[in-house]
């Protein structure tokens, strides 16, 4: 068994998103976002999962917005980009599944 608080996630000046487990079905990674931070709009291979564990987050895709705040389960579809921001500051845990998905390292990546 694993545990973390992820109430202990701090924002840095960059952007610093921390993987917490890995393994062949998922991937969970917290995110901190200090007041005024983003996550640009992107897309991964995966589905991605993404609750708000403390804070608000106004989050984007091309076609839908929503205000998100701590509780919140948001999900992407595999390659629907979507961007995430937060005014005030927010404590995110993000799960991508399935872990990798295919095509998500390019031949001559290694697999971290």
């Amino acid at each position: 068994m694993h545990a973390w608080d992820l109430r202990g996630l701090e924002a840095r000046d960059g952007l610093a998103p921390e993987v917490l487990a890995s393994d062949d079905g998922a991937r969970a990674i917290g995110i901190a976002l200090a007041p005024g931070q983003e996550l640009d709009e992107h897309q991964v291979r995966e589905r991605a999962w993404l609750l708000v564990v403390d804070g608000r987050v106004e989050v984007e895709t091309r076609d839908r917005g929503c205000a998100a705040t701590a509780g919140t389960l948001v999900t992407f579809d595999p390659g629907e980009r979507h961007a995430v921001r937060s005014a005030e500051g927010a404590r995110l845990l993000l799960f991508l599944t399935p872990w990798p998905a295919p095509g998500h390292y390019r031949l001559d990546e290694t697999r971290r």
